[in-house]
């Protein structure tokens, strides 16, 4: 396998409304990027993005951001319906294949433009879940219940932002240690909703025990006790809890634990998730070199 670091990273301040188009969102953040690895757009082999055209209200909203970094002279280019995080995990794979050596990864989302919860809705399934008015609070409850917690929720703060990172084959900085994604079945009465055997799974394969630092990408509390768990944590553990934005949490956590590196940390563990109660779960950790 190539050894892929990370090289350059950005991310917008968390806020509850920006009023950037999304291209001005995704400019601004990769430029930053760019700017900290020490490279120009033109020295990018690959890039590849994450959003949801559901949260941003209209079609091909991906293709719109594509302005903020200049698709002339055609680039190679893909994009993932998926928290930026995945984004990342399509690109490192891009980079095994040896024709190039660097990647731009970005994402961005808005919270502001309508309720998170009646977007997510619409990812159910639309036979069992959907008819039913499900929102994705309901099943939430369900899990917290199934733990054994009482009491009210406590959920995210959702705003606006973006994030963006750039990798490169055996360059300087962290370097991507492992990284790996699972998925448990999407009808939430298919699983064992008190465990998360999908984070389970991807924290065995990347090693993710015995990291200093964790950053959890959680929606409501009992999914911060639920995944320190499930990924066997000892260390120290943020969340993303407190600045939740749509399609970007998940990839500001990789962002996060870079930081995390960059300030001295031997190891750190970034998480993602995405889907009803925590269905899918990316973990990616990261090493000093």
């Amino acid at each position: 396998m190539r050894t892929v670091h990370v090289i350059g990273f950005a991310e917008l301040p968390f806020v509850a409304q920006d009023v950037r188009s999304e291209a001005e969102l995704v400019q601004a953040v990769t430029a930053a990027a760019l700017a900290d690895a020490g490279i120009g757009r033109k020295d990018v082999g690959f890039t590849c993005s994450g959003s949801s055209d559901y949260s941003m209200g209209r079609p091909f909203s991906f293709v719109m951001a594509l302005d903020g970094i200049g698709a002339w002279p055609p680039i190679r280019e893909s994009h993932v319906e998926m928290d930026g995080a995945w984004a990342l995990y399509e690109a490192w794979v891009r980079l095994q294949h040896g024709d190039v050596d660097t990647a731009l990864v970005y994402a961005f989302g808005k919270s502001s433009l309508g309720d998170p919860d009646d977007v997510l809705a619409l990812q159910l399934d639309p036979y069992t879940l959907q008819p039913l008015g499900v929102r994705p609070d309901d099943l939430a409850g369900l899990q917290r219940s199934a733990m054994g917690f009482d009491g009210p929720l406590e959920g995210a703060t959702h705003g606006d932002g973006a994030a963006a990172i750039v990798l490169r084959v055996e360059g300087d900085g962290p370097r991507i240690a492992a990284i790996d994604h699972r998925i448990d079945p999407m009808d939430p009465g298919l699983r064992d909703l008190s465990t998360c055997r999908s984070a389970s799974l991807a924290a065995e394969k990347t090693g993710a025990v015995g990291a200093e630092i964790a950053h959890l990408h959680a929606t409501f509390a009992h999914e911060e006790a639920l995944l320190s768990r499930a990924l066997g944590l000892t260390g120290r553990v943020e969340s993303s809890r407190s600045r939740n934005v749509p399609m970007v949490s998940g990839l500001a956590n990789i962002a996060r634990a870079t930081r995390s590196v960059r300030d001295g940390a031997a190891s750190a563990v970034a998480h993602a998730t995405q889907g009803p109660c925590l269905q899918q779960n990316l973990v990616c950790r990261l090493e000093a070199t």
